[in-house]
């Protein structure tokens, strides 16, 4: 138990660091769009469907699934960037609500289209 812990504690520290590294080197747009907020957060549901896929046929151990599924993709995703994101969309552009909404939409579907294609990775393979 403790060693599942400190695996995804290891994890989440290692995500948190990716998610800083994504928003330093991806451009954010001049009208503000979070792209670096998108990006990691597509890039980690991609992961975390790999890894979950990769899991589920007994090819990654309970452990990495645990410092990589639950801890790494747990600290480079985050949903309060995601809420920060859409509310300062809100805020500050002169088209809020719309260009908010298409952020939060674009978000939900491009993280569920990277979770499915990171689970069907390795059955393709096979």
């Amino acid at each position: 138990m403790i060693k599942i812990v400190i695996l995804v504690f290891v994890g989440g520290a290692v995500g948190a660091m990716l998610r800083e590294f994504f928003m330093l080197i991806v451009p954010t747009p001049s009208r503000g769009f979070p792209l670096d907020i998108l990006a990691a957060n597509v890039v980690a549901a991609f992961l975390l469907g790999l890894i979950a896929g990769l899991h589920s046929r007994k090819v990654a151990s309970d452990e990495v699934y645990a410092l990589i599924g639950i801890g790494m993709t747990g600290g480079l995703s985050t949903f309060s960037s995601f809420a920060y994101g859409s509310s300062e969309l809100m805020i500050r552009s002169a088209t809020g609500a719309v260009v908010a909404s298409a952020y939060v939409v674009i978000s939900l579907v491009m993280g569920y289209i990277a979770l499915i294609a990171g689970r069907k990775i390795y059955s393709i393979r096979q």
